[in-house]
């Protein structure tokens, strides 16, 4: 343990563990995972259930709890120690930056590192944590997001770890590619801009407008980037978030300054930077495509392959339609935080043999209770694939509502309740 000390309502103890790079090779390079563990101080001497968050992304950090947040933490400290992972090359996880790829020769080279930073890592980093600082006891898993493709490659590889999975809009595709995954996420995302010029109709103009000035104008954003209409267009990646509409519409509402409403403002310049830099997790892009590659099959650009097939995205096109959770091989030119990843990340798109992420037969035959919410309108995870993969793991039960957007966890603590309650009304997890 590396320190403790406590908050208002929470008792933090920080452990820090040292694993294999390639967990093929153990007696090779090292890096390390970085866990917080958090419980009720009251209840810091009970023998309380263990709860791991897996966190979305790829490419995210865990939470960092502040003022009893977030809602489903406050819900899960009632009767579980939270294990909050900071997943591989995140946060304190020996965290990838841009001075990283500096250190390989070539884009190769930086693939082939990229490459262990995928599910099937992270879920061995967990399992080692577990074993080694939790007492290899069963523990329990939130996975939100793409912590729900975390959990299914935990159930293939190692579900002697697990009491019990709570899934929260992240039940991938078990044989999806990105092809798949993008035919599907297009016209999500031109329905979701749909519903934002209809909330609010005079927008349309107003990102046309927008759009027009880029095309016209040189217009640099704070860190010296120009900013491009295909740039301004990656800001939709919130439409698929409960505020998203109305925080692009606020953004939106102040883009313009100066008497004659003439140039872009410095607010809007500065809130565009900050939506679409990656400063503070470029493995978001860099991991993006790669979490959907099993087999032998590159992915290959397939968001940019595939929106060629949806023209009214086109930059030129008005109404102008945001896009939302697609990397695009430009970004890695435009991009200043993203531009040092460029060379490992064109290897990985063209890397033909992933480690499959997913055993079928395993997942059919799982005994571990596991709960999930599929969001019926989920822009970022298809609720079709959701399903099907429901109908084909074991002891999965689903429940699906159009109640919240894909961040309902973090919106209300009654998703994670009811979750646990299905559990429990058929057992519980399993014993520790």
């Amino acid at each position: 343990m590396l320190h403790e000390y406590t908050i208002p309502g929470m008792l933090m103890r920080d452990h820090m563990v040292e694993v294999p790079l390639d967990w093929s090779k153990p007696e090779g390079e090292t890096i390390k995972v970085f866990a917080r563990e958090v419980c009720d101080p009251v209840k810091a001497r009970d023998d309380l259930a263990l709860l791991a968050f897996l966190q979305g992304g790829p490419g995210g950090k865990s939470p960092r709890p502040t003022d009893g947040g977030p809602p489903w933490l406050a819900e899960a400290l009632k009767t579980h120690r939270v294990i909050l992972i900071d997943q591989r090359g995140t946060g304190r996880s020996s965290r990838i930056e841009g001075a990283t790829m500096a250190a390989f020769a070539d884009g190769e080279a930086a693939g082939d590192y990229l490459g262990f930073f995928r599910a099937d890592s992270i879920i061995a980093d967990c399992e080692h944590l577990r074993k080694t600082v939790f007492g290899g006891r069963r523990w329990e898993t939130l996975g939100q997001s793409y912590g729900g493709f975390l959990t299914l490659s935990y159930l293939s590889k190692a579900p002697e770890g697990l009491a019990a999975c709570y899934v929260t809009g992240g039940l991938a595709g078990l044989s999806a590619t990105a092809d798949d995954v993008y035919r599907r996420t297009y016209p999500r995302v031109a329905d979701k801009n749909a519903a934002f010029y209809s909330r609010y109709p005079h927008d349309a103009g107003r990102l046309g407008r927008i759009a027009d000035y880029l095309d016209a104008n040189d217009v640099r954003l704070p860190d010296g980037d120009r900013l491009s209409v295909r740039r301004l267009q990656t800001i939709g990646i919130d439409f698929g978030m409960a505020p998203g509409y109305d925080n692009i519409h606020w953004l939106v509402d102040e883009a313009f300054s100066g008497p004659k409403e003439d140039r872009l403002s410095d607010h809007f310049l500065a809130s565009v930077m900050a939506l679409t830099s990656f400063d503070d997790n470029p493995l978001f892009a860099v991991l993006q495509e790669s979490i959907y590659g099993q087999g032998a099959a590159a992915t290959a650009w397939a968001a940019e392959r595939i929106r060629a097939e949806y023209p009214a995205f086109a930059s030129d096109r008005r109404p102008l339609l945001l896009t939302g959770e697609m990397m695009y091989p430009w970004m890695f030119e435009e991009i200043r935080s993203l531009r040092p990843f460029r060379a490992g990340v064109e290897a990985l798109a063209a890397r033909e043999h992933y480690e499959p992420l997913y055993d079928p037969a395993r997942l059919a035959a799982n005994d571990v209770p596991v709960a999930a919410i599929v969001y019926h309108d989920d822009m970022y995870v298809d609720a079709g694939l959701s399903l099907e993969t429901a109908r084909h793991v074991g002891n999965v039960q689903a429940w699906v509502t159009n109640e919240f957007e894909h961040d309902g966890v973090r919106q209300s603590s009654s998703v994670l309740n009811r979750l646990m309650k299905l559990v429990r009304e058929r057992g519980g997890p399993l014993p520790s």
